[in-house]
């Protein structure tokens, strides 16, 4: 999907939250948006979501999009699973698929015991499981998430941070907005910062905002494997789109005996790591898979 010279604003005469934006939102990455509280970045969300029409400039190639809010409206008639098979049914899937789809997504994320539960009855925490649940079960050629994370336990956290990483892995596009800038760091193919109404890109390594800025980086794992065989483990690794073209853009280092790569991804990204390396033709041959050394202490 593509942005060009994309300007928002409410209202005929009212300020300009958005202006001059160009974007590329190419298949299988994940874009993090920052920027303040009230710069415009839920705006440009809605807008990439399709939930707001750009004021000006022009979209081109939308796909297939769903889209978490930041609020969501729990004070619905429907339960749980009900809500989730309809919205299922507008994305475009069976009945049955999207029923069995949102159970499973519904107990993944530790709220299967809900299902029937009308939605105003549903904690804020359980509410939030159901709000990403509505825009995964379709799995969408572009998944939006604004301030996604917030409200889920720890265990719900990490099952989304491997539900991006199974969407990009897919060949999907995630763009996300959230305070946490461990969130999953060091795995995006691009950032950017809304400031004053417009859309910078940061050079990668660059640092978060001051307010934004909070403790050290989340667990990562360290995959050893080894190339089919014929082929140089570095070289192959290397080729064509190299590690970048992986889930979470692991680091890559030479193991030790020289056969194989050492991998080094965010915890959240292991699985979708494991699962790129194991359907390649002909497969990885998997070595060891362990906790990567913490490099603060």
């Amino acid at each position: 999907m593509r942005l060009d010279g994309v300007g928002r604003r409410y209202g005929v005469r009212g300020p300009w939250v958005l202006r001059d934006i160009d974007l590329d939102l190419p298949r299988r990455s994940l874009v993090r948006v920052e920027g303040h509280n009230g710069s415009g970045k839920s705006t440009l969300l809605r807008v990439l979501a399709g939930i707001d029409a750009p004021s000006t400039g022009r979209i081109t190639g939308r796909p297939r999009t769903a889209y978490v809010p930041e609020r969501f409206p729990a004070a619905l008639p429907f339960t749980a699973v009900g809500y989730l098979t309809h919205l299922g049914r507008v994305h475009g899937l069976r009945g049955r698929t999207a029923a069995r789809r949102a159970t499973d997504w519904l107990d993944r994320f530790g709220a299967g015991g809900h299902a029937r539960t009308p939605l105003a009855e549903l904690s804020k925490g359980t509410s939030q499981k159901v709000a990403v649940t509505q825009a995964l079960l379709a799995e969408p050629e572009l998944l939006v998430l604004d301030e996604a994370w917030t409200g889920l336990d720890p265990a719900a956290r990490e099952t989304l941070d491997r539900a991006v990483a199974e969407r990009v892995a897919a060949g999907g596009t995630v763009v996300f907005v959230d305070h946490d800038p461990r969130r999953l760091e060091g795995a995006a193919d691009a950032r950017y910062r809304v400031t004053g109404n417009r859309l910078a890109r940061l050079p990668d390594g660059a640092e978060p905002d001051s307010a934004e800025r909070a403790g050290p980086p989340g667990p990562r794992v360290t995959v050893e494997a080894a190339a089919p065989a014929g082929t140089d483990a570095l070289a192959d690794i290397t080729a064509g789109h190299g590690a970048a073209g992986l889930p979470g853009r692991p680091s890559v280092a030479p193991g030790p005996d020289g056969t194989t790569v050492r991998l080094t991804v965010a915890a959240a990204h292991s699985d979708a790591l494991l699962r790129a390396l194991l359907a390649a033709r002909p497969p990885w041959h998997i070595r060891t898979v362990t906790p990567a050394p913490d490099e603060n202490r």
